[in-house]
């Protein structure tokens, strides 16, 4: 099976059960809205699927000329969320095009790794690692940091401290993954930790809370830490085999806040169990994997390091969003790719793979 179909296939498992455990978890609940989330998401699936095959015909090295176009747009959207962007729950970052709304923030991952992939590499087959080390510490660390910070600052603003932290995460990955010499990598990593105090001071009075349940979630088990308490009693409770489909309780009672957005995997884990866990997490692991061989076959550096943060950025957002379900990670909100509820998510993730598997099959140019 070529790679194109492996990604197709995989990606096409992990939204399905998305659909059916966003379903499981709302199917209960009274009013319109919930009785149209999973229709809205399968609405999402089959755009999802169509950005897939668009962004899987069109050679990725088109990015490399309408890199600098799609950072300033993805700037631009950014910015324009504090003019016209929707209001959700105390946060501002959304933006409504007619009947859909857009999270600028998730376009700025992608954005981010095509930006980086470009910095970082040249057109010709050279030695990539050749290539960095020649940078001095300004050009390999502190200009690309100067414009990732931008973005990262813009959605911090909204305020979204999960995806702010992604940009950073995404930043640190390809600076190892361009071969960045390892002291301005610990040099950056230092300055973060002894920033930690100042951000501390800067950070919102409920994102103070998040961190501190995590510490001890029994803090305020009526307040802050009542989610991922609920959370943790939906894993525990899921045992090894799971209660079956439609027969959760944290998720579809509504002791589990959030169950089919962050909180996705809970809801899963509860019907599913342990066993239904692994295979989920060997889903992933199988696409991450495949990006990773994608990278390892493509001959030239644009390709080799975008396919490698692609692949690293899915990493750590599933990472992420399954460790904050089993309390290992503070409450961030951040969706769990293909299977939050969230049309923004998908759509970014398949045209994420999408561009994946056009590197799959473009040949190299000689």
């Amino acid at each position: 099976m070529t790679p194109y179909f492996k990604i197709l296939i995989i990606a096409v498992l992990i939204a399905v059960i998305g659909i059916l455990s966003i379903y499981s978890s709302t199917y209960q609940k009274e009013g319109e809205f919930w009785q149209l989330v999973y229709k809205r998401q399968l609405l999402w699936f089959i755009l999802g699927l169509a950005f897939f095959f668009l962004a899987s015909k069109i050679n990725y090295r088109g990015l490399w000329d309408i890199t600098y176009f799609l950072y300033g747009t993805c700037l631009f959207l950014l910015l324009l969320v504090f003019v016209l962007g929707i209001v959700r729950l105390g946060a501002q970052r959304w933006l409504r095009f007619f009947w859909f709304s857009v999270q600028p923030s998730e376009i700025a991952k992608l954005a981010t790794v095509i930006f980086l992939a470009r910095y970082f590499s040249t057109k010709s087959l050279q030695d990539l690692s050749l290539n960095v080390n020649r940078l001095g510490i300004t050009r390999s660390l502190f200009l690309p940091l100067f414009f990732v910070a931008i973005p990262m600052v813009l959605v911090l603003e909204q305020p979204d401290l999960g995806s702010a932290a992604m940009l950073l995460f995404i930043f640190l990955a390809m600076l190892f993954l361009a071969g960045v010499r390892k002291r301005y990598i610990f040099l950056i990593l230092s300055a973060i930790v002894l920033c930690l105090p100042l951000l501390w001071h800067l950070m919102r009075d409920y994102q103070k809370d998040r961190l501190l349940v995590f510490l001890n979630p029994n803090l305020d088990p009526l307040g802050a830490g009542y989610t991922i308490i609920q959370s943790k009693i939906a894993i525990g409770s899921g045992g090894l085999f799971g209660k079956g489909w439609l027969s959760g309780t944290q998720s579809s009672l509504r002791f589990l806040p959030e169950s089919h957005t962050d909180f996705i995997f809970a809801t899963f884990a509860e019907e599913w169990g342990i066993a239904g866990c692994l295979a989920l997490l060997f889903l992933y692991y199988s696409l991450i994997k495949e990006g990773i061989l994608i990278a390892r076959r493509c001959a030239d550096n644009f390709g080799r390091l975008l396919a490698l943060g692609i692949s690293s950025s899915l990493a750590l957002q599933v990472f992420v969003n399954i460790s904050m379900n089993m309390g290992l990670a503070p409450v961030v909100g951040l969706p769990l790719p293909l299977m939050s509820y969230g049309g923004s998510s998908m759509f970014l993730t398949f045209i994420s793979l999408g561009i994946l598997a056009n590197i799959s099959k473009t040949r190299a140019i000689f």
